[in-house]
This record gives structure tokens, C-alpha cells and sequence, in this order.
């Protein structure tokens, strides 16, 4: 049995050092590293749950009515916890959640306004728009959402848009990676 509170190196740097049942490993400027797996109570501290998947192709819209957004290709899903355009966690915890897209009319159409929408268990937890009602004539229209959200192991997360244009039809993306939705977990509950 080793028994110390401080553990130094030969200059004389504290390497590890324990006070009122805090251990510090390091100080400020080290590099540590960790060989093995980093616990806390017993759970490895991960980043994943992980996950992001685009729609590869177009999707239509209704006029002023909110629409749930596809995502039919994943990119990655580290736990198989996004399916059917919703991320399940199936870990307790704080996650970033993000989506990008950008909608257009094929036309000069004006685009009034957009709200985009991260959805937690069929409801809005986070929204941005984009309204031109005050003027502008616009054909293609960039959105971005992003929250930190406290999610169950059961709670789902899916992204819908409401557009709204002048006349016409509206379509998401028209090829690629222009419509993403990601995210990954950043603390354990």
C-alpha cells in the first residue's frame, strides 16, 4: 500500500495530487493521456451516443404547414440509434443536436418566411426562422438549428421545417449533403 496525497515528478511538478477528495491529474499546459477506458461512477465516458444522416435526394414540402424532414442515408450511427428520420438515444443524457437544410421554390417565387424546428417527443423544444414579409424576393433559403437538450433514453428527436411561399411548390434539398442531422452525447445524466 502507497499512501500520499501528492505524487510529483523529478522537477518537482505535481503530477497527481488529492485535496478534500478532489484528485487533480496534471497541470495547467499538460497533455494526459489516457490508455484503457476513462470511467465516471463506472460508466465509460464516451461521446455516443453519435450520429448523422442526410437526405441524398429531393423532398416535397406543403405550403405553410409544418413538415417532418428526411434523412434517408446515414453517415454514421455509432449505437444504431437513428432510424425513420428520429434519433432514440437509449442512453440518459446531455446531447448536441444539429440540422442544417436549405429549401427552394424552382422558381422566382418569394419565399415569405421559414420556421425550423428541433422536435423532443412530437413537440417544439428549439426554433429559428427567416421571414420576409417586410420585403425581399428570395428563391433559396438556408436554415440552421442547434440546441443542447437533456434526453431520456427513450425520448426521440426529429427535425420538421414550415415553409411558406408566395406560389408554387416547395422541394428541400436538391442533391447531396445539404440536408443534415446530427448529433452526439456530451454528458452522462
Amino acid at each position: 500500500i502507497l499512501k500520499a496525497d501528492t505524487i510529483q515528478d523529478t522537477d518537482g511538478n505535481n503530477i497527481i495530487n488529492e485535496n478534500s477528495n478532489t484528485i487533480t491529474i496534471g497541470a495547467s499546459g499538460d497533455t494526459t493521456n489516457v490508455i484503457g477506458t476513462l470511467q465516471n461512477d463506472g460508466v465509460a465516458v464516451t461521446m455516443t451516443p453519435a450520429f448523422e444522416a442526410y437526405n441524398s435526394g429531393n423532398q416535397s414540402l406543403s405550403d405553410a404547414s409544418a413538415t417532418k424532414l428526411e434523412f434517408d442515408t446515414e453517415v454514421f450511427d455509432s449505437n444504431g440509434t437513428f432510424s425513420s428520420n428520429r434519433f432514440t438515444p437509449g442512453v440518459a443524457g446531455k446531447y448536441f443536436i444539429h440540422s442544417k437544410s436549405h429549401f427552394g421554390t424552382g422558381s422566382d417565387t418569394t419565399l415569405i418566411r421559414c420556421y425550423y424546428y428541433i422536435y423532443k417527443n412530437g413537440s417544439t423544444y428549439a426554433m429559428t426562422n427567416f421571414d420576409t414579409r417586410s420585403g425581399g424576393n428570395f428563391r433559396v433559403l438556408p436554415n440552421h438549428i442547434s440546441a443542447i437538450m437533456d434526453l431520456n433514453a427513450t425520448d426521440y428527436v426529429e427535425i420538421y421545417a414550415y415553409v411558406d411561399v408566395s406560389s408554387g411548390s416547395i422541394t428541400g434539398p436538391n442533391s447531396g449533403e445539404k440536408q443534415l442531422f446530427g448529433g452526439y452525447r456530451i454528458l452522462g445524466a
